[in-house]
């Protein structure tokens, strides 16, 4: 049995009325287990009378569970850093890996985790999801423990936070069937900062609960155990606020011709620069400064240990969003091509003060390094409804084309991801070979100048492109 969903209607006794409403298009019904029949986004009676309520509602609930998803993600980040001072013998290979192994099991994990929303639905993989990042948690909590725990061991526990990395692909996945597209920009931007804020929290929270009241130790333990009773809350808020939405079905066929779309690759690469550049600095950032600037490293406050990284990816997360606007009105590609630009620009000024030694130009210079990139995550991840609705030919309203779409954004987040891995596994090559990060910093510039010719190529000078605003 089904129940209509449908804002009160207003008083009226005349027939004709009556009979208007009961065919009013874009009707919603339900079954049990929150699934809801006949979603339409572009229908704007559908939208205004209750659909912008459930799309707001639900993506309040997905920023959540992807905020704590990211948190895991990165704990890793800040958790290595503190290793040595717990008595942990580790060279600075194994710290690097440590660090990047996250990224390499998240990124992994985006590519099937794109395509779970359509077979589970979008509130009971959130569920799934939210649980799964328990595992990582516990298994952090319990290696950390002690510092005999061998290498291997520390490997398989991070590796673990990789579930965190996979929450991203079905979170935006889910969130794009909720949108119409005149507002995906914004809302897939909310959506993503609100979960790329979990990197910053996590670098800002581990110091302190680790440190505050543990003397002259560190409490290692809390920095997986802390997060647990907020993963409880999100799955119960998934569970009872989160819909399923009958039409984001499972559509292989749309995969495998996403995955035929040159237009795929190149995105993917252009999300490699920008959000790989994102998740990649924001992992290594507290070792950066470690390295670099070691009495910045720990700043003690009221008895508990603050690092200034965290900041890095507070700026960027709070700067994707606006990414995503400026492309609804400028155009993705223009942002993405700006981005690029800025990027390279600031990464040659770091290179170039880094043997000053002052921290704290260091330290602006990688927050407007962060900003852009977040400018260009949101700006990037914009461009891709847009391209496969015109790739179509049949209008971003077209459930086909909405279908690939979704699956493309999933591949192209887990593509995009492997940056994490790819930069701070080039920064600790560029270490052990010749013991700084010069040669690793010459090459992002290179990169991001190639992506920015890229772009410019392909997505904005093409004079029927730019007309609709790639």
């Amino acid at each position: 049995m089904t129940d209509t969903i449908q804002a009160p209607p207003p008083a009226a006794t005349d027939a004709a009325t009556r009979t208007a409403s009961a065919t009013d298009e874009g009707l919603l019904t339900t079954r049990p287990g929150r699934w809801i029949h006949g979603w339409d986004a572009e229908n704007t009676t559908q939208w205004e009378r209750e659909g912008r309520r459930i799309a707001r509602r639900n993506l309040n609930w997905s920023i959540f569970a992807e905020f704590l998803g990211f948190v895991v993600w990165q704990l890793w980040s800040i958790v290595a850093v503190a290793l040595p001072a717990a008595g942990f013998q580790l060279s600075t290979g194994e710290l690097f890996w440590l660090i990047s192994i996250p990224s390499l099991v998240g990124a992994t994990l985006r590519i099937p985790y794109s395509f779970l929303v359509p077979i589970f639905g979008g509130r009971n993989w959130t569920i799934i999801s939210a649980g799964l990042l328990l595992a990582p948690t516990i298994a952090l909590a319990i290696c950390v423990s002690n510092p005999e725990t061998p290498f291997g061991v520390l490997l398989a526990a991070a590796a673990l936070a990789g579930f965190g990395g996979g929450n991203f692909a079905s979170s935006m996945s889910n969130i794009t069937y909720f949108y119409p597209q005149r507002e995906k920009g914004w809302a897939l931007g909310l959506n993503a900062a609100g979960g790329n804020l979990g990197a910053s929290v996590a670098q800002f929270t581990v110091p302190i609960v680790i440190t505050i009241g543990a003397g002259a130790t560190l409490n290692l333990p809390l920095a997986g155990l802390v997060w647990i009773p907020l993963i409880v809350v999100a799955m119960f808020g998934a569970w009872r606020y989160m819909d399923n939405l009958s039409n984001a079905k499972a559509d292989l066929s749309g995969s495998a011709a996403a995955l035929k779309e040159p237009h795929l690759w190149l995105l993917s690469l252009l999300y490699i620069g920008t959000f790989g550049s994102f998740i990649g600095f924001a992992s290594v950032f507290p070792k950066l400064i470690a390295d670099q600037f070691p009495e910045f490293s720990a700043i003690h406050v009221l008895g508990a240990t603050v690092s200034l990284a965290f900041l890095g990816a507070l700026v960027g997360s709070l700067a994707r969003p606006y990414g995503g606007r400026l492309s609804d009105r400028f155009g993705g590609a223009r942002i993405t091509m700006i981005a690029f630009a800025a990027m390279a620009g600031i990464t040659a000024a770091v290179l170039a003060t880094l043997p000053l030694g002052s921290f704290w130009l260091f330290l602006g210079l990688f927050l407007m390094l962060f900003a852009t990139a977040g400018i260009g995550n949101g700006s990037t991840y914009r461009m891709v409804p847009i391209v496969f609705a015109m790739r179509s030919g049949r209008g971003a309203g077209d459930v086909s084309t909405q279908r690939k779409a979704a699956a493309a954004l999933g591949l192209i987040s887990a593509i995009g991801a492997y940056g994490g891995f790819l930069i701070p596994q080039a920064l600790n090559l560029s270490f052990q070979t010749t013991g700084n990060y010069a040669g690793a910093f010459l090459g992002f510039i290179a990169g991001y100048v190639v992506l920015l010719a890229l772009t410019w190529a392909v997505y904005v000078r093409p004079r029927h492109l730019r007309e609709h605003k790639i």
